[in-house]
């Protein structure tokens, strides 16, 4: 798949919140992820297996998701870079809105990295 295909489906996975679905299909094995903790340190995760426990972890602070949006990609060269946002109540935490930047790096038509900036 071309960067441009992958942004495409990317952004068709995201806009339906199927984000497993997304990791499967599109990611590398030896992905990583990095972003930065609610204490402010930047931390990344490498391979899918770590990947899929963050995101899980994640979804087990989650009362609720009101709702969520993904703007169109935007692909330069081997990167992509697609607006996010969450309106959603996190345990212990109340209702928050939640927006991200995120980057992603593709090669040899898998994502290689996710990058989330808050």
């Amino acid at each position: 798949m071309t960067t441009q295909e992958i942004a495409n489906r990317l952004y068709e996975l995201c806009k339906e919140g199927n984000y497993a679905q997304a990791q499967q299909e599109l990611y590398a094995d030896k992905a990583t992820s990095t972003e930065r903790t609610p204490t402010g340190e930047i931390r990344t995760i490498e391979g899918m297996e770590g990947i899929k426990a963050k995101t899980a972890q994640f979804q087990s602070m989650v009362e609720e998701l009101h709702s969520s949006y993904s703007n169109e990609p935007k692909v330069f060269g081997n990167n992509i870079f697609m607006e996010m946002g969450l309106d959603i109540t996190m345990k212990g935490m109340g209702r928050m809105n939640l927006t991200e930047m995120c980057h992603y790096v593709v090669e040899n038509g898998k994502i290689i990295s996710e990058h989330f900036y808050y």
